[in-house]
């Protein structure tokens, strides 16, 4: 089977790669030359655990190739999937489809009888039926087929999410469809991956459902923090205690400053919108956005309150990433912390693995340093955004020893309270330490 992938971001990069670690012949086609280059030279334009070794083998061993010109690869694909761009639109709530209609405006005059279109994108239900008109329009005698595919990938666990996913679905338009989406699958299906077919627009609110679900997860949990701070709860036991109900499951339930990236936003607007449009508003969802937002400017406000005065003050923020193990800083939310330290003229310092080239580009006057000790100089406080590895690991006492004062705000809760304690830290996390006096016993 030949397949192409339209689009190198975050989701045809990954789902190219690892279809053609399955053994398919695959070709990811992008716009962008200076993206094709470097992957020509095994260079992953965008930062994901292991995926510059899977492109570097799977190219050497000839199953994955990187272009520009799709009329050298369309015209031979038996599957062809459409993985550009949906960012929000100019208003902020509905999402822009001008990337995939222009990507179908280039395949269509390309495409051959037998080719089947897998929309990859996220898109809101409706979208891949009008992917279809507009094809029957461009080429109105072309016998193709149409499936829609959403994709559940964590930035951070991309490939992982796609070599073992929890389900994989699939709408389905006709039986051919179905069929290449399936022998597409197959090795999947192998390992007992449930695979869920359904209607083209029952695969596209799929997409939208899971991420708005997940979503409200975590602004419940930051809920039940400001809870337990009110009633000397420990959000940390409360959290296991509920995510040990099998109905509800452990996962989205860390409380911490909100969600932020490339989905989790996005796609909250753009069910929110979209479901307006047709009368069918979801108040959950709406609340879950407004919550969010009004959750990561309550943070920056908490971390102002914290340090006291902001004059002459100098503040380290550990983490920019919207979460671990990529170099994402989408709806961070880190960066409204950041701002309005800067508005109220604090100095900001600032140390991410990952995150710092592009983070750099839209805050300049804050000083970036090589790790988090360096960042830690001089600072009247350390905050950490970002469940990095490395800050759990921290030399308590080394980071004590650059700062002008011992403040450490864990808006992640990485960190037991007892240990930054030990080291002579005051320690300020979410959740459990407001109304809670530090013990031994307590986490």
């Amino acid at each position: 089977m030949i397949i192409t992938i339209i689009g190198t971001g975050y989701v045809g990069l990954v789902s190219g790669v690892c279809l053609s670690e399955f053994g398919f012949d695959v070709t990811c086609v992008d716009k962008v030359p200076e993206k094709i280059a470097l992957l020509n030279n095994n260079v992953s334009p965008i930062y994901e655990p292991g995926l510059e070794q899977m492109i570097r083998s799977n190219a050497e061993a000839g199953r994955l190739h990187f272009t520009s010109d799709l009329a050298q690869s369309v015209p031979n694909s038996d599957i062809v999937f459409l993985a550009v761009g949906t960012p929000s639109a100019k208003n902020g709530e509905d999402i822009d489809l001008s990337f995939v209609f222009a990507a179908v405006e280039d395949i269509a005059p390309h495409l051959q009888d037998g080719a089947v279109i897998i929309v990859k994108c996220t898109v809101v239900p409706g979208t891949c039926q009008r992917i279809k008109e507009r094809i029957e329009e461009l080429q109105p005698d072309l016998d193709f087929s149409i499936v829609s595919n959403p994709e559940f990938l964590r930035e951070g666990s991309a490939i992982q999410d796609f070599m073992r996913p929890d389900r994989v679905v699939l709408g389905i338009y006709d039986d051919r469809g179905r069929e290449a989406a399936e022998t597409l699958y197959r090795p999947l299906k192998l390992q007992d991956t449930p695979i869920s077919v359904t209607s083209l627009a029952g695969a596209e609110i799929s997409k939208y459902a899971t991420n708005a679900f997940l979503a409200m997860k975590i602004c419940f949990i930051n809920g039940i923090a400001d809870l337990c701070e009110k009633v000397d709860g420990n959000i940390i036991e409360v959290s296991e205690i509920i995510g040990l109900d099998e109905r509800i499951g452990d996962k989205f339930l860390r409380a911490g400053p909100g969600f932020g990236g490339s989905c989790f936003p996005k796609d909250t607007r753009a069910l929110a919108a979209f479901a307006r449009k047709v009368e069918a508003p979801q108040e959950l969802v709406e609340a879950t956005i407004a919550l969010n937002e009004s959750r990561k400017n309550d943070m920056a406000e908490r971390v102002l309150e914290t340090i006291g005065d902001p004059t002459g003050k100098t503040v380290t923020v550990l983490g920019v990433a919207f979460k671990p193990d990529t170099d994402d800083i989408r709806e961070s939310p880190a960066l409204p912390v950041m701002d309005l330290l800067i508005e109220k003229g604090v100095e900001v310092r600032a140390f991410d693995p990952k995150a710092m080239e592009a983070a750099s580009k839209l805050y300049p006057s804050v000083v970036w340093a090589d790790d988090p000790y360096e960042a830690a100089v001089g600072a009247h406080a350390v905050v950490i955004m970002t469940e990095w590895n490395l800050l759990r690991a921290l030399e308590l006492d080394r980071l004590k020893d650059a700062m002008a004062e011992p403040l450490m705000i864990d808006l992640r809760n990485i960190h037991k309270r007892k240990e930054p304690t030990r080291h002579g830290f005051t320690y300020v996390s979410v959740g459990r330490d407001r109304a809670q006096p530090i013990s031994e016993a307590s986490g």
